[in-house]
């Protein structure tokens, strides 16, 4: 059995002499790749590194929301001189956030257009960061014929849950699912696991019974065995459609 961690910030500072260890504990609780998605030049480096030291973790790269300030030109100018220089799994984490600051909503929308077109350019998927902003992120990407991607962390409707299905996009579920009032439990229950990917957000949003303390990719396995709950399926079955459309979309 293994599980695939599409989503995981094991590259941050906290994390970093720790590395070997919290590899070890994903390695015994089934994980297999372990995807990390990028934030901005603070810390693109230090993908790079965990990368390059350890395999099975692959780099994404781009440009997050949060980090889209008075300077997102010169940070775009440095992720499109990445992409000439290698390959990456996917652009991301990239997209809309209207939950911290909307100071800088405007330029937001254009880096989103601006990293979309770097993955048609590269054929490349996309994980969409849409805190707050779900609705406007799937405006934007339904501009795209041909885009394919994940909506990380997906914290919306089952109407947009039923739209991003049928634009081809897949649905990240992690540790929010197995929180008692979050309602992705019932979203579940009627799409299915067919455009499904798993990941746990890596420091963030601890799956119980973790929640509130440092997540970690070993924790994923609650998330698959809380779709097991959802769903019946045994959790081989879980594991095996997961990862599965993991490998698809990100072409492992």
């Amino acid at each position: 059995m293994e599980l695939i961690d599409t989503h995981a910030h094991l590259y941050l500072p906290e994390f970093r002499e720790r590395w070997p260890e919290l590899l070890e504990r994903a390695h015994a609780a089934g994980l297999g790749s372990i995807l990390l998605p990028a934030i901005d030049s603070e810390t693109h480096e230090l993908v790079l590194e965990l990368e390059a030291a350890y395999p099975h973790c692959r780099a994404m790269m781009g440009l997050h929301p949060c980090s889209v300030g008075t300077n997102f030109e010169q940070e775009l100018a440095r992720v499109r001189l990445y992409f000439r220089q290698r390959r990456f799994v996917a652009v991301g984490e990239i997209g809309l956030d209207f939950y911290w600051d909307k100071t800088f909503i405007e330029q937001q929308f254009t880096a989103f257009h601006e990293q979309i077109r770097l993955a048609l350019e590269y054929d490349l998927p996309i994980a969409v960061h849409s805190r707050n902003a779900t609705a406007e992120a799937i405006e934007v990407v339904r501009q795209y014929p041909g885009l394919r991607g994940v909506f990380h962390c997906f914290g919306g409707t089952l109407e947009e849950a039923h739209v991003l299905v049928e634009l081809g996009f897949y649905l990240g579920i992690g540790g929010v699912v197995t929180f008692k009032n979050a309602g992705l439990d019932k979203i579940i229950a009627h799409t299915g696991l067919e455009r499904v990917v798993l990941e746990t957000d890596a420091p963030y949003l601890a799956p119980v019974p973790h929640r509130g303390k440092r997540n970690e990719p070993s924790y994923l396995r609650h998330v698959a065995e809380k779709l097991v709950d959802i769903t019946g399926k045994q959790l081989a079955e879980v594991a095996a459609i997961t990862s599965r459309n993991a490998r698809d979309l990100f072409r492992l």
